[in-house]
């Protein structure tokens, strides 16, 4: 089963500000760093868009809207009904971070990865996931504020205005400067991602150091985590069913269908995480948590499902070429008959 290497970096990060949480002077360190760093992050994430590519993707908008219906739209409805483990099997806190999980954009990179890998349909997993990161933009924020409401770390005009300035206006301006700094970003994209994963870091270590000097940790028992593990696993498993036989219900081709499969059923660590940060404040630490190992717990089942639809399309491709050469020899047969 595959561990990717950033979730050991993010546990690492997790156990340092177990250790050694910032506190006093050094928090309000961290916290302005933590601030500026996801200003950063999303201020890349607009100059990494290439409006042209989601423009010319729109051709096959029936896909899109089946993606974007699924993370935005069935995911909620899922989070929503999750309501009624409260407070047997989840308590309040984690079935808010459950929530919040269910709140944000797909992934862009693991859906490519995975829909390359089962050779599915990849220029429509770029396009979703790009239309999927771009509408989360905005529509992350407003669903948490609807449904979280006042719980979801004190949502208010000033959260809304965090949102605008930390969120909305960095992507933006992003947007704007691509036609200057687009092939900059390009040529170092791997410095950038690095600078990327760093800043995702910082905001999970101020995160999780808030969480520790208010002692929240003590309102997660074993017996709650395992049972947050259980409730994520059932989530993934009937997401993964919905876009599998929803595209085929929706006659969508084999190939199309993988993209929705692999674009329909994730859910973005790194838009997640900063969002986190800006929406629930001190309560961050708990809301990132069900996030953190949903993101695990989808590599490790994707990557599964991906070999064995690789394994699929190589057995059909074996069949099919028997076939072909039957025919071929029986047509020579009957020209030479």
């Amino acid at each position: 089963m595959p561990i990717d290497p950033y979730i050991l970096l993010l546990l690492g990060t997790v156990g340092l500000a177990a250790l050694f949480p910032a506190r006093g002077p050094a928090a309000d360190v961290a916290s302005g760093a933590s601030t500026a760093a996801v200003a950063l992050l999303f201020f890349l994430y607009g100059a990494r868009l290439s409006t042209r590519e989601a423009l010319d993707g729109l051709r096959h908008w029936r896909l899109h809207i089946t993606v974007l219906a699924c993370t935005f739209l069935v995911f909620p409805l899922l989070g929503l009904a999750a309501r009624g483990l409260v407070p047997v099997i989840l308590t309040h806190p984690l079935y808010q971070g459950l929530l919040f999980l269910t709140l944000v954009p797909s992934t862009v990179q693991s859906s490519i990865a995975f829909t390359s890998m089962a050779r599915g349909n990849v220029p429509a997993a770029i396009c979703a996931g790009s239309f999927s990161s771009l509408v989360g933009i905005v529509a992350t924020p407003l669903l948490a504020a609807s449904l979280l409401g006042g719980s979801g770390g004190g949502f208010s005009a000033d959260s809304l205005l965090k949102i605008v300035l930390q969120l909305l206006v960095p992507f933006l301006a992003g947007q704007l400067l691509r036609r200057w700094i687009g092939g900059f970003v390009t040529r170092h994209k791997r410095v950038l991602a690095l600078v990327d994963r760093g800043s995702i870091l910082l905001v999970v270590y101020t995160a999780f150091s808030v969480g520790v000097v208010q002692g929240i940790w003590r309102q997660v028992s074993p017996a709650r985590l395992g049972g947050l593990v259980v409730v994520e696993a059932v989530v993934l498993a009937v997401m993964l069913l919905l876009t599998w036989y929803g595209g085929k219900a929706l006659r969508f081709g084999r190939a199309d269908r993988i993209a929705i499969q692999f674009a329909g059923s994730k859910k973005s660590l790194a838009a997640g995480l900063p969002m986190a940060s800006v929406l629930f404040g001190a309560q961050a630490a708990l809301a990132v948590l069900p996030l953190m190992l949903f993101h695990q717990m989808q590599l490790i089942v994707c990557a599964v499902i991906a070999k064995r639809r690789a394994r699929e399309a190589a057995a059909e491709v074996s069949a099919a070429q028997p076939a072909a050469a039957t025919r071929t020899a029986v047509g020579t047969g009957t020209r030479s008959g």
